[in-house]
């Protein structure tokens, strides 16, 4: 019985491959190039999944007060992010770019042939991942009007122009890090790095949430509501990231099993590297650092996931993990009050993984030329993703407070800014939002 499904399951993934083949009379090469539609397509869908991710380890890791404020932040910041991206973002990554610094073109893209289309698509799922990043690091304090409007400059502006130097162009007319030789497969830097320093430019304007910090220094410890909700949302995260990472395949798919293998042993390592430095360090095996340590790994090994031996993807993937538990440690040294991590997994490892294919390039190891434009674009990263993020959050806070009222944290930012809550019937005592 068992191989009687999985025969039609694949059966039925062929069939509308063959059913063109046959319409065109085309040589069999014909059916590859369905077959890449239909997996960019599956990768869309999986992308998009990941928000799925994403919204319950925000939300698990906030209080219940805040569950739903942070939950609605994912959903919006996707919808509004997208639209952004659509009408300026992708032309501004990938339209004409003689400068190598912006692109000029394909503004409101209207394509009608299918892999340009998927290629809009795909680059929207990406768009929005960078933005959702940053509304877990924010949470619990950040208005969510102003909110939604920083993520849509950091979506339709400081993300697509990023990628327009390392991804875009074309020909002779190459983005300025891509024609140093700056290597970022899926996006550990392009995406994932830039949200995490966006976030960052963002916790800088707003400060640490309210009791986090003693005046004495003494940091104070804000658990989450629902550790089970971070380990599913984990799962999902690590589900997704195949699509995430596997849409960068080649023509033929002859790098396919290589991509999705380094995904798998990156996140393995994560949670290898996060359990051996919580056990140095004495400090217990933490649930939280332990699914943040296995996304710290995944991001690790996209910047070069196709390009990675296996054993380099593993050690990568440790590393990455080590990096999010230490890395954490720093930020709270310096008063940084990230509320998920987001910062660790995303823009420190990000910069990790991008240097660490610098090093590991299969074939090419330890290539002194390529290691230092991959130091390049990690500052190139940092600095703009930070200093942009800063002047917009700091603008924004001049027209309207980004930072809710002591009385609206206390209370909770879901009945204050949405009058509802996530949890009704553990509430004693109901308190109204205009009180």
């Amino acid at each position: 019985m068992r191989h009687l499904v999985k025969g039609l399951v694949i059966a039925l993934l062929a069939l509308p491959a063959l059913a063109l083949a046959q319409e065109s009379q085309a040589e069999p090469v014909v059916t590859f190039e369905v077959l890449s539609y239909i997996w960019i397509a599956v990768c869309c869908a999986l992308v998009l999944f990941m928000q799925a991710g994403f919204l319950l380890v925000e939300g698990g890791l906030v209080r219940s007060k805040n569950a739903v404020n942070v939950i609605l932040k994912n959903f919006t910041d996707v919808g509004l992010g997208t639209v952004g991206y659509w009408i300026i973002g992708f032309g501004l990554m990938y339209g004409a770019n003689d400068s190598g610094f912006i692109g000029t073109s394909s503004f409101i893209p209207t394509f009608t042939d299918t892999s340009s289309t998927l290629i809009l698509l795909y680059q929207m799922m990406f768009a929005a991942t960078a933005a959702t990043i940053m509304s877990g690091a924010v949470a619990e304090r950040f208005s969510f009007l102003p909110y939604i409007i920083g993520a849509f400059f950091v979506t339709s502006v400081i993300y697509p122009i990023f990628g327009s130097w390392a991804w875009g162009g074309s020909g002779e007319n190459l983005g300025w890090l891509r024609e140093l030789g700056f290597v970022d497969t899926a996006g550990a830097t392009v995406v994932h790095s830039i949200g995490g320093w966006c976030a960052l430019g963002a916790l800088i304007v707003i400060g640490p949430r309210t009791g986090r910090f003693s005046r004495k220094g003494d940091v104070h410890n804000i658990p989450g509501h629902s550790l089970p909700y971070v380990a599913l949302g984990g799962f999902i995260l690590w589900f997704g990231w195949f699509g995430f990472n596997g849409g960068s395949v080649n023509d033929d798919f002859s790098n396919l099993g290589q991509i999705l293998l380094n995904t798998h042993l990156g996140a393995i390592g994560g949670i290898c590297g996060a359990l051996a430095w919580l056990a140095a360090t004495k400090r217990g095996f933490l649930m939280v650092m332990i699914v943040n340590g296995c996304l710290g790994g995944l991001v690790s090994v996209t910047a070069g996931v196709d390009q990675l031996a296996p054993g380099f993807a593993l050690i990568i993937g440790i590393i990455g993990g080590i990096v999010v538990v230490a890395s954490a440690e720093v930020l709270t040294r310096f008063r940084i009050d990230d509320a998920v991590g987001a910062i660790s997994v995303h823009g420190f490892c990000g910069a990790w993984g991008t240097f660490a294919i610098g090093m590991f390039y299969q074939g090419d190891m330890f290539n002194a030329e390529r290691m230092v434009a991959q130091v390049i674009g990690i500052v190139a990263a940092l600095v703009w993703g930070l200093g942009t993020s800063f002047l917009i959050f700091s603008a924004l806070n001049k027209v309207m407070t980004l930072r809710v009222s002591t009385k609206m944290e206390q209370r909770g930012l879901d009945i204050s800014e949405h009058k509802e809550i996530g949890y009704s019937d553990f509430v004693i005592t109901h308190v109204k939002a205009d009180q």
